[in-house]
């Protein structure tokens, strides 16, 4: 039952329209204030009150991801104590930049030839390592937190060239190289394929890293796959791309 039924919607002294809500809780009736956005007639949407549980699914996210810092710091730290030479990958790589990834995972780049140093190394940490079937990376656990270390990314191997295609940047107190943002967008853009093409994940990265990115190198890089074609479209239409001639903005060390 919604009052009332024909009168209209009571409105809050700060202007919003509320709707009163009656909802059986056993034999008893019960009511509940919700806020409404739009007008009367129009398709009002109902925003529910957080209920406790939600709240803790938020902060287990949060606290996941909290984890995931503390672990990529362990994985940093060893892999500097052992000078092995790596990078800092993925939707990490994106924060460290000041960026935003829908993506939740941790992803070192090294070298094909300090693979089994990289694991033996970290092994000696209390880390556990596996073997995937793909033979791009190999991956180790803390405590069931995972760390892909990558040696051929969108199948081009890690080299000199890509470490010196790094920015260093402080992740949580701890400095690392990151990759840059333009590569990072490469990378996104060339992971899209015939079986994996989901432009809604590349999206909050070329919108929050747009001004950092070489957005000329990102298409020569890219020429040769439609999909980052396709995407490179979108982002025109959308205005994400700044106009032609623009300069990028500086990556500061």
């Amino acid at each position: 039952m919604i009052w009332p039924p024909s009168t209209g919607y009571p409105t809050h002294a700060c202007g919003l329209r509320c709707l009163w809500l009656f909802v059986p809780v056993g034999t008893r009736p019960r009511r509940q204030q919700v806020w409404a956005t739009g007008m009367p007639g129009t398709g009002v949407r109902i925003q529910p009150p957080v209920h406790q549980h939600d709240r803790r699914e938020i902060q287990m996210a949060e606290r996941g991801d909290e984890s995931l810092v503390h672990t990529l710091k362990k994985v940093a730290a060893v892999l500097k104590q052992s000078e092995i030479p790596f990078a800092l990958g993925g939707s990490f790589a994106v924060y460290a930049h000041g960026g935003h990834s829908s993506d939740h995972d941790v992803d070192f780049l090294i070298r094909e030839v300090d693979v089994e140093r990289s694991l033996e190394a970290l092994v000696a940490a209390g880390f556990s390592a596996e073997r995937p079937p793909e033979d791009w990376l190999v991956k180790v656990f803390d405590d069931g937190r995972m760390v892909d270390l990558i040696h051929r990314p969108i199948e081009t191997p890690v080299t000199e060239e890509t470490f010196a295609d790094t920015v260093v940047r402080p992740v949580d107190a701890i400095h690392m190289p990151v990759l840059s943002a333009t590569q990072l967008m490469v990378h996104k853009l060339l992971s899209f394929s015939q079986h994996y093409c989901d432009f809604a994940r590349g999206l909050p990265l070329a919108r929050s890293l747009r001004e950092q990115i070489d957005w000329e190198r990102v298409r020569k890089e890219t020429q040769h796959s439609p999909y980052a074609e396709a995407f490179l479209v979108l982002l025109d239409r959308l205005e994400v791309v700044p106009d032609t001639g623009t300069q990028p903005g500086e990556e500061t060390p």
